[in-house]
């Protein structure tokens, strides 16, 4: 059975969840696996590439698909500037594609000095992603210069999209807390919270995978801090029903 649900409400140790048809859930614990949506690039042609040239993720597994020749990273984040580090060590060219001016509006100081003294990383300001070609895998990335209009053609295997997700979580509002983007801290992370929204004295700390409600947890890219793979998300998943049962004994 699948249904879209709408609200969660807490109270006396139980979790109210109403669904879409206006039916209501009870349950003493949730644990929340709803995920995110990537933010794509409007470029004609992006999505026949993606998990096959283009990708969201910059893991070992990405990285040997690369091979050693150039790659391209769109992003001005902390995870373009860390999937930029990784990936200089490894390819022999990064090229970090910025729509932006200045990457310190956007990324920690830290990982700008790294990647501006990294011979291997070429850092493209004020430049965007125009065109992607290919046959059965990705074959070259042109890029344009937004003042000039100046175009470079980049012969590469892999574009990597670090241009920030939204969580499922609108639903959620004023229910447990929220991080600045919309994803659900957990742990240390998360304080207690009444109903009134105001922070509970906490008995204990909340579980690794725990929100600021007690006996609700989150799991997966929905997850405020989690790593973006599936399996994490599996991991975590299975993490969070051992915390469950671990909750009713408490």
């Amino acid at each position: 059975m699948s249904a879209e649900i709408i609200r969660l409400e807490s109270g006396e140790g139980q979790h109210q969840l109403t669904l879409a048809d206006g039916a209501n859930l009870v349950a003493r614990a949730v644990v929340l696996a709803m995920g995110a949506r990537y933010r794509r690039l409007a470029v004609p042609g992006l999505e026949s590439f993606e998990g096959d040239g283009v990708y969201y993720a910059a893991t070992v597994q990405e990285a040997l698909v690369c091979g050693t020749g150039p790659v391209v990273i769109v992003g001005g984040g902390n995870s373009a500037g860390q999937a930029a580090v990784f990936l200089a060590e490894r390819v022999s060219r990064v090229y970090v594609v910025v729509r932006g001016e200045d990457l310190g509006t956007t990324m920690s100081r830290y990982l700008i000095d790294q990647i501006e003294r990294h011979p291997r990383v070429t850092i493209r300001l004020r430049t965007e992603v125009r065109e992607v070609h290919g046959d059965d895998k990705l074959r070259e990335v042109v890029i344009e210069d937004n003042r000039t209009g100046e175009r470079q053609s980049i012969q590469t295997r892999a574009l990597f999209v670090f241009i920030g997700a939204d969580p499922y979580t609108a639903w959620l509002d004023g229910a447990i807390q929220l991080d600045d983007h919309g994803f659900v801290p957990t742990g240390p992370a998360a304080l207690y919270t009444g109903a009134d929204g105001n922070q509970m004295p906490a008995q204990r700390r909340p579980m690794l995978l725990e929100t600021s409600r007690p006996g609700v947890f989150a799991v997966g890219d929905v997850r405020s801090g989690s790593v973006k793979r599936v399996a994490s998300a599996v991991g975590e998943g299975a993490m969070a029903i051992r915390q469950v049962h671990e909750y009713f004994g408490t």
